[in-house]
């Protein structure tokens, strides 16, 4: 079984609805694990169902699996990969301590990253006034300013990220305010074994559509949405949480009729998890392996081998 003298670690990835969090939950029974989450909005109190917490999935018959790193801060502050990192690698001493097995379970391929490879991440303090200077320039203009600075990290921004000005503009602070700025990575400090369930495309597909019914007719996610605008939160902000966040926003708002925020919605959702494929497979093209596996019996089978 497991030993508390070695740094073993699962990860489980994979794009939304693909069943991360099933399989986690089942290795965490199975292996005596507690679950690290890797999702960059289900920091944030009261985004629950937009985000997809399921956390009535962490609950087994009468066993309840603890989990870290979900409901930690509030959607009205800024939340970073340098914050999730310092707080993941605190959990899993934690978990490791306790002779328990950390398993670090979501999507965020940038969050996973940060802890698997340990990236040495600038902590810089936001700057207001350069940031409303920034917010001015067009998303082209921020990534030609990062190229300038550091054509490294610029190589190293996906596409999500070239088009989104909130995460640029947070590159271009860390770069100002630290001039020799490194993402580059330290020793590991751990031992990972990472597994994606496989999942066919048309399969996502249908669970993509299918999950954003459920959780718009019988879990009331416009209605969470509205809870979010009652505790102050502006559009603007709702709009750069993305996905059902921003398409939940523009309906409230009129901008979109209920069945035009349904269908842009799950086309958005469609090509986000199409970007969370294409992260996880830059990282196996940087030499990660990524074990995909068909069914959660091989799952069990090669993480008891990875921990014998």
């Amino acid at each position: 079984m497991y030993h508390d003298n070695n740094k073993k670690i699962i990860v489980i990835l994979g794009p939304t609805s693909s069943g991360k969090t099933k399989l986690a939950v089942r290795l965490a029974v199975k292996f005596n694990g507690e679950i690290v989450s890797a999702d960059s909005r289900q920091v944030y109190r009261g985004m629950d169902i937009g985000t997809g917490k399921d956390l009535v999935e962490y609950k087994i018959g009468k066993k309840f699996i603890p989990y870290h790193l979900i409901d930690i801060a509030s959607p009205k502050i800024r939340f970073n990969a340098a914050k999730y990192q310092k707080l993941a690698f605190n959990a899993i001493d934690d978990i490791l301590r306790r002779g328990k097995l950390p398993i670090l379970a979501g999507g965020s391929g940038l969050y996973l990253q940060a802890v698997v490879d340990n990236f040495q991440l600038s902590d810089s303090k936001p700057d207001l006034n350069l940031r409303k200077k920034l917010e001015k320039l067009t998303v082209n203009r921020l990534v030609v300013k990062i190229k300038k600075l550091s054509p490294k990290m610029a190589a190293k921004i996906n596409d999500s990220d070239s088009k989104n000005k909130r995460r640029l503009i947070r590159y271009l602070e860390i770069l100002l305010f630290d001039k020799n700025f490194k993402s580059s990575q330290a020793e590991e400090k751990y031992e990972f074994f990472i597994i994606g369930p496989a999942c066919s495309r048309s399969v996502l597909k249908k669970r993509i559509y299918e999950r954003l019914i459920n959780r718009l007719e019988k879990e009331k996610m416009v209605d969470e949405v509205k809870r979010l605008r009652g505790r102050g939160l502006s559009f603007k902000k709702l709009d750069d949480f993305g996905l059902e966040y921003k398409f939940i926003a523009l309906y409230l708002q009129n901008k979109l009729t209920y069945d035009e925020m349904v269908e842009k919605l799950n086309i958005a959702i469609n090509q986000f998890a199409g970007r969370q494929l294409s992260w996880f497979r830059r990282w196996e093209r940087q030499g990660r392996k990524i074990n995909w596996v068909k069914n959660n019996k091989k799952a069990e089978k090669l993480v008891g081998e990875f921990l014998k």
